[in-house]
């Protein structure tokens, strides 16, 4: 059983550490609670910052959840901002803060410790890095930079295109800006696969937002007021602002100097109820690897949930002991919207399962996001991840203009609990035509998993792996419009009539608008004697 500690102290009051103290607080009236920030905000909403860069958010004042004020009188919380934690005493059982105020020191002493000191924006040593028009997004003040910055030019790039990267280019195109997006990866949202991120790299370029992939900067410098970047291809990109968004890194320094242990790519180690090495101190949030519960290693997901969440978990043990519900491990679901187009992650892609050496399947599907015959319907593709030994769903990918947020909320539910393909294929959602479909995208995708399971469709993932010999069972006028290379058209009522003109002794590939199609005409060639493959996802994948 554990004892209840007299002092707890946070370090770091955003996210983790304001959901350890909130949490700590509701077990206990008596212990003396401390809060150590860094900076003069705590509690506020982060992942809205872009928004308010953008105008979407118009009040300042929204993204303050809570003030130290409201803390103190909510809570009863010892809320000390603008102070640094210099150190960490383990053996002592202190920490050393230095007041950014005044610059005088005190030393405090605990009984529990929680670190979240978070994480920091990458900023690579490089020539002219330092420039004071380069900025990075991660507090109100970073956020008041940038919108300061962005009203006295006409232009700026975005350095890296993952989910921030995205954000910000959105919300500095809402503003008029003229946007590049620089990645140095072959794709936007690299944690996609590349097809799944393809729709949004297209929805970039259709607001004309230039986006250079493959490419990254190489150094920095000044041209007649504008920065000027330059590119490893050679080319020069001049613009009036810079924003880096290449990823962060953990804020380690004080778990380090305290002798905690770290792992291999610095974040702080911790078991499944948060606690470090040191049985006494917890860390919570970006700084903190955690269990990915499908490939079962250590891993790192810097987002806002799984940091909320493990604040709650470390409270509780620290009150409760083992009575407390361990913390199961982040999925990493995400998700983004780029204009009216949204994409997001669950659990393992495809480059993820390669990568991990296990043995996957996958399937793409389209689908309505509501009823198709009821207004406002748009397409959903969403493409499944799943182990071929036991059908179990390893995660997710979903593009779409609707209904993507859902779907991919049902996966992660389902990974939570190792449904299978099977249980996709008998998924129960709420229907009614303004909402969903009878059968839902989800259900399509367990369909054709089970499918391929079965060996009753024999898939092909794109249209670079398939053979000569490709039928497009599209109408006409469907072919046309988006025609698909070197492929005889043969719409589907006429498949049955026209077998002959293809060779038998060839494997023919069959493609449609969205998949489905195809894969009725793959089952009429092969229920006559033709070895016959679906390509997945159709031309609205393959070429849209």
């Amino acid at each position: 059983m554990s004892t209840k500690p007299e002092t707890l102290v946070i370090i770091g009051g955003v996210a983790g550490g304001a959901s350890a103290a909130a949490r700590a607080r509701r077990h206990s009236e008596n212990t003396h609670i401390i809060v150590i920030e860094r900076g003069p905000d705590v509690s506020f909403a982060n992942c809205g910052l872009p928004y308010h860069i953008g105008g979407e958010i118009r009040d300042r004042e929204e993204l303050a959840l809570q003030t130290p004020d409201s803390l103190r009188a909510l809570l009863n919380l010892d809320v000390r901002t603008m102070t640094e934690a210099l150190a960490i005493d383990p053996a002592a059982k202190t920490v050393r803060l230095r007041s950014l105020a005044d610059g005088g020191e005190e030393t405090v002493s605990y009984d529990k410790l929680v670190l979240a000191p978070g994480a920091s924006p990458l900023r690579p040593p490089m020539p002219g890095i330092d420039h004071p028009k380069i900025l990075t997004l991660r507090n109100l003040q970073d956020m008041d930079r940038i919108k300061a910055g962005v009203a006295g030019v006409d232009s700026a790039a975005i350095i890296g295109a993952g989910f921030i990267g995205l954000e910000m280019a959105e919300q500095l195109h809402e503003l008029g800006k003229s946007v590049s997006v620089v990645e140095l990866q072959s794709q936007v949202l690299p944690q996609l696969d590349p097809e799944m991120a393809k729709p949004l790299e297209k929805a970039l370029r259709d607001k004309g937002v230039e986006v250079i992939l493959g490419d990254g900067i190489e150094s920095f410098g000044e041209s007649g007021g504008m920065v000027s970047a330059k590119l490893k291809s050679g080319r020069e990109l001049e613009t009036g602002l810079v924003i880096l968004s290449i990823g962060v890194r953990p804020e380690n320094e004080l778990a380090k100097a305290a002798g905690l242990e770290l792992g291999a790519r610095g974040h702080i180690v911790v078991d499944a109820y948060q606690r470090t090495s040191d049985p006494d101190i917890y860390a919570v949030g970006d700084a903190c690897e955690t269990a990915d519960p499908i490939l079962g290693k250590r891993t790192a997901i810097p987002l806002g949930g799984p940091a909320n969440r493990q604040g709650r978990t470390a409270a509780d043990h620290m009150f409760l002991g083992e009575k407390a519900l361990p913390y199961p491990g982040s999925l990493g679901t995400a998700i983004v919207r780029v204009f009216d187009r949204a994409a997001g992650i669950t659990g393992l892609s495809e480059a993820r399962a390669k990568a991990a050496g296990i043995p996957y399947q996958t399937v793409t599907v389209n689908g309505p996001s509501h009823a198709s015959y009821f207004p406002g319907a748009e397409t959903i593709t969403l493409k499944l991840i799943w182990s071929p030994d036991d059908g179990r769903v390893l995660g997710a990918q979903a593009s779409g203009k609707d209904g993507v947020d859902k779907r991919l909320d049902v996966v992660a539910t389902a990974l939570r609990g190792k449904l299978t393909i099977d249980d996709f294929a008998h998924l129960e959602l709420a229907y009614a035509p303004p909402f969903g479909n009878a059968k839902d995208v989800l259900n399509v995708a367990g369909f054709a998993a089970c499918n391929i399971r079965d060996g009753f469709l024999l898939p092909v993932p794109d249209l670079a792996s398939a053979g000569p010999q490709v039928v497009d069972v599209r109408p006409p006028a469907s072919a046309s419009k988006m025609p698909v290379p070197g492929a005889k058209n043969i719409p589907l009522p006429q498949l049955r009539k026209r077998l002959d003109e293809l060779d038998r002794s060839q494997p023919v590939y069959v493609i449609c608008q969205m998949g489905k199609t195809s894969y009725f005409g793959a089952r009429i060639l092969a229920n006559n004697g033709f070895t016959a493959y679906s390509i997945l996802g159709g031309a609205h994948h393959q070429l849209g």
